[in-house]
């Protein structure tokens, strides 16, 4: 249902432009003087706008402009009892879509709304399909060699077309954003903004204003309103990366915003609707913490409405060496060096775990590149410069007499060190990401951003 807001100073008007809207199936508000109508038009999501030229206040001409100068996008339909021409071209260079002369017949009103919604949805359209065309850089980045990886974009291009919920699964560097962004280019919502969050990245704190916005006052430090990502989403896609790692409380406000469609503001009383496709992704196994009582069992089941899961690459060792191609491919148009793989070389790739997946194996291939400088990489080139950082062997004690035995390089050192240390906790707290950080007495976040540099599960 298109949302429909009503700026005019006569309230007669007001309630018939209403009543009628509302038997044409809109959802319609209203305000009586520009000021108080512009407020509103910024502050919630609408689809269409009809506005007074005179009105006290602000007039429609300065509300309009004020409306498209803040990132106003509803469409807006100037009406007026007075003047003629000049100010229907007045309103159409202020951005107005259309003009409406008072007094108006009800169908007339209700035709103008009509074109406006078709010319918005052929608009919506040709980004698709342009999108869709220059989508083709994501959809080879999703190589589909392997049959669990064709079974994935079977099903990616069965959802896109839905305003589904998906729950994206898979371990770290597999590749789940990646299929987050080629379900929304290749969706009806692929004009509208992609809006991704990691929510182990965002202390606990802070997490709900990031994704529902604040008002003033809301709490310290909170100088003015802040839009949140909900809001920043509306019209598009959010993608909820490590939605295992979304607090509890967090959890039950995500469920309305769900069920309901609306979000509230930290610290404001009033509801605001948004229209948001949300996509989920995590390297947990939701059923597990659901059954620990670390997740919610409602939240999960209206998140896994459909589920896409990503192998890991060691599972699926025929994707390696088009994956690999693409990669060098890519990093061949940034660096503007034309590079190409040795047969020796893709073997060797193929023969490894990659246990960061995708995300790995593009850097190790980034890295052979740039240290070695060669135009084709060969095996030598990934067995000089490995991507994990290894301690030198001991030296031998013969070495003991020399004034300096072999030294490690310190950073290497203290960085294996750190590895080692951050895995035994984890393997101490069966992968708990929360007791593991207790443990080593630093907290998630940190956590969180050292497994990513060291590449660990």
């Amino acid at each position: 249902m298109h949302r429909v807001l009503v700026i005019d100073d006569e309230p007669s008007l007001r309630r018939s432009l209403g009543r009628l809207l509302q038997e044409a199936g809109y959802e319609v508000a209203a305000e009586g003087d520009g000021r108080a109508g512009l407020e509103r038009a910024l502050a919630e999501p609408f689809d269409l706008i009809l506005c007074d030229i005179r009105m006290p206040e602000l007039d429609g001409l300065a509300f309009l402009r004020a409306y498209r100068g803040r990132g106003g996008a509803a469409l807006v339909l100037m009406m007026s009892a007075f003047g003629g021409e000049d100010d229907a071209i007045a309103a159409m260079k202020e951005g107005a879509y259309d003009y409406i002369r008072k007094p108006f017949r009800a169908d007339e009103v209700v035709l103008s709304l009509r074109k406006a919604e078709e010319r918005e949805g052929l608009r919506h359209t040709v980004a698709r399909l342009k999108a869709q065309l220059d989508s083709g850089q994501v959809t080879r980045a999703l190589v589909a060699e392997s049959a669990p990886m064709r079974k994935a974009l079977e099903v990616i291009g069965r959802v896109a077309e839905l305003n589904t919920t998906v729950l994206i699964t898979g371990e770290s560097g597999t590749g789940k954003e990646v299929v987050a962004r080629a379900i929304h280019r290749a969706s009806p919502r692929a004009a509208g903004a992609f809006v991704g969050i990691n929510c182990a990245a965002i202390p606990e704190t802070l997490l709900e204003s990031e994704l529902f916005g604040s008002v003033r006052g809301a709490f310290t430090g909170a100088t003015g309103d802040k839009m949140g990502l909900f809001e920043q989403a509306h019209g598009g896609t959010l993608l909820l990366d490590e939605i295992g790692e979304l607090p509890l409380g967090l959890q039950a406000k995500l469920l309305r915003v769900l069920e309901e469609r609306e979000i509230r503001r930290v610290g404001d009383r009033t509801a605001r609707k948004v229209d948001v496709r949300v996509l989920a992704a995590t390297a947990k196994h939701l059923e597990a913490e659901v059954a620990a009582a670390r997740f919610r069992e409602d939240l999960f089941y209206r998140l896994n409405v459909v589920c896409i899961h990503l192998p890991p690459l060691r599972d699926r060792p025929e994707d390696i060496a088009p994956l690999a191609r693409h990669s060098l491919d890519q990093l061949s148009r940034r660096i503007l060096r034309p590079l190409t793989l040795s047969p020796a070389a893709l073997a060797w790739l193929e023969r490894q775990p990659w246990r960061g997946n995708v995300r790995e194996l593009e850097h190790a291939i980034e890295r052979a590149a740039v240290l070695s400088g060669h135009q084709l990489l060969d095996a030598a080139d990934f067995e000089q410069h490995p991507f994990t950082p290894s301690l030198p062997a001991a030296a031998p004690a013969a070495a003991a007499d020399a004034p300096f035995g072999p030294v490690p390089n310190l950073r290497d050192a203290v960085e294996a060190s750190e590895r080692q240390t951050i895995a035994a906790a984890l393997q101490a707290s069966s992968g708990n990401r929360r007791e593991a950080a207790r443990r080593l007495g630093v907290s998630v976040r940190t956590l969180f951003y050292k497994m990513e540099r060291y590449r660990l599960e």
